[in-house]
């Protein structure tokens, strides 16, 4: 829409805005007031004149019909009157030119206003739409990472799990011969009197053999044990063992194992032969070790040697033997679980201070590149570690 307006009267081509308003809206009553003195002053000089011809008339025709000159000037009063009329009514037309120029004007700032709401309207839907299209990009970007991350981790714990199964699968005799060893050290350390006899690998029979001997150095019997550490129980262990007790002539077989039977969440006896965990093994060596010294200290006093082998295995297999195995289980586990909590205390708080020594060494490291680049190698020593050593 064009801001330029044009004056009906002068023709005069000017922009429309408050300062010209206000000077127009001056200009033109100034106009007014002039255009109305003026028509004053020629009413009044026409007047005058009138008067002045009348008189003139009236002295050179003293004679001539006062009639005529009244209505003479009668007329000429109503041709005065009706420039006076004219006049007036030019002046409302002006005032109405005017007043449709102040509306024309209202018209103009309102048409203005609105062609502005709307291009504000229209940049704001524009921003709003690249806003709404940068925020949809960040959040298609984000959700990409996110499954690229995913992805990744996902691959990685693929690869972890990959690898621990392969691990497993590779250390299996590893670990069942560290828990042999393991085993053997702690009988040794345990029974020093006793004969402790590891049986060679590819040869048939128990893992290890524990001769029992008293305080005399006497021996007492024998205490085979089978060590297996795998993660599934197989019943025909059982079978393998008993035969190999049988055949070493042994009085008592233990299975060592990490995963115990379905039947079965402790020690226990189950077909004749003893089953126990690890860190079970030492309380029930100790036990079993025991009954065999008990049970050879009676037969070698050679009263009622089958009353006390039955007595013994009795007693290995009651309920109070259990109950006070039992008591002792939960001792050694309640032990168990509090330096377990002890070491796990102890590794968090290791592993802070690991994270808090790294963080260190990296800053350390940022700082001695930067020296070493504007003052150059070996300018200045700022390794934390001993003398020699790198990070």
């Amino acid at each position: 829409m064009s801001n330029e307006i044009k004056c009906p009267n002068c023709g005069t081509v000017f922009e429309a805005n408050e300062s010209i308003r206000e000077e127009v809206q001056k200009e033109l009553r100034a106009k007014m007031i002039d255009w109305q003195n003026q028509k004053q002053k020629e009413f009044d000089a026409e007047k005058v004149r009138l008067q002045k011809e009348t008189e003139e008339s009236i002295r050179r025709n003293i004679a001539s019909d006062f009639e005529t000159k009244l209505r003479l000037l009668e007329k000429n009063n109503k041709d005065n009157e009706d420039k006076l009329k004219e006049a007036r009514q030019q002046q409302v037309e002006f005032l109405k030119k005017e007043q449709e120029l102040k509306n024309k004007e209202a018209e103009l700032e309102l048409s203005v206003q609105k062609k502005l709401q709307e291009e504000r309207e229209k940049l704001s839907g524009e921003i709003r739409k690249l806003e709404e299209q940068r925020i949809a990009a960040k959040e298609t970007e984000f959700q990409l990472r996110l499954r690229e991350m995913e992805k990744q981790l996902e691959d990685q714990k693929k690869l972890a799990e990959e690898m621990r199964r392969k691990a497993e699968q590779g250390s299996m005799q590893l670990q069942g011969e560290v828990q042999e060893i393991a085993l053997e050290e702690m009988l040794r350390n345990t029974f020093p009197f006793d004969l402790i006899t590891e049986v060679g690998k590819g040869v048939r029979g128990a893992d290890c053999i524990q001769t029992v001997r008293n305080n005399f150095g006497q021996e007492c019997g024998q205490i085979i044990y089978e060590s297996k550490r795998t993660t599934s129980f197989a019943n025909d262990w059982i079978e393998k063992l008993k035969a190999d007790m049988r055949n070493l002539g042994a009085e008592i077989a233990v299975i060592v194992t990490k995963a115990m039977p379905k039947d079965m969440d402790c020690f226990g006896i189950k077909d004749g032969v003893w089953i126990c965990s690890f860190g079970e093994a030492k309380a029930l060596a100790s036990v079993l070790r025991d009954g065999v010294i008990r049970v050879y200290g009676a037969a070698k006093s050679n009263e009622n040697k089958g009353d006390k082998m039955h007595l013994l295995y009795d007693y290995l297999t009651s309920s109070e033997f259990a109950e006070q195995w039992k008591a002792i289980r939960e001792g050694f586990m309640a032990m168990k679980l509090s330096i377990q909590k002890e070491r796990d205390t102890m590794e968090r708080l290791w592993k802070a201070r690991e994270k808090q020594l790294e963080k260190v060494l990296l800053n350390a490291a940022h700082v001695r590149g930067s020296v070493e680049g504007i003052a150059g190698m070996n300018s200045v020593d700022l390794n934390l570690l001993e003398e020699g050593s790198e990070e």
